[in-house]
């Protein structure tokens, strides 16, 4: 096989609500952990083990907005996307990096009934296509960014 393949499908809970950061230019940049579980029986113990992972995702521009808007801490989520490590440098000049999970795809998972948002009720259609390409230097896919989230 000579190709590369950089893909990830997750389904997990979220662990704080949608962070959105919105940029002159009406681009918008949201995040939010995800936290996905595996359940083994230790063989040795016979005890029931359940370990958590937690993965950063980030969200851009009209799915920002979706996410922010109807994603809430605590709801059942389903997230494609690749991965993506970024270096950054923090306050005090330390090299940091930063393993994230660039979202191209999601479906929210928790039925609109146990939604006990405020803010409204879930669209009929959950789920949200991948987002179409828009014009060079909109921001869609402006990986430049330095910033560390």
């Amino acid at each position: 096989m000579t190709g590369t393949l950089n893909k990830v499908m997750l389904i997990g809970h979220t662990g704080d609500d949608v962070k959105v950061k919105y940029f002159e230019n009406g681009g918008a940049v949201g995040n939010f952990p995800l936290a996905t579980n595996e359940v083994y029986t230790n063989k040795t113990t016979g005890e029931k083990v359940e370990n958590t992972e937690w993965h950063n995702v980030v969200v851009r521009n009209k799915a920002a907005e979706i996410c922010e808007k109807y994603l809430k801490k605590g709801d059942k989520v389903y997230v494609e996307g690749r991965i993506k490590t970024r270096k950054w440098t923090d306050d005090k000049g330390i090299e940091r990096y930063t393993t994230e999970i660039q979202c191209l795809d999601f479906t929210f998972l928790t039925p609109k009934s146990s939604d006990n948002s405020a803010g409204g009720t879930r669209p009929a259609n959950s789920q949200v296509q991948r987002p179409t390409p828009e014009a060079p230097g909109s921001g869609m896919n402006d990986d430049s960014d330095d910033l560390p989230f």
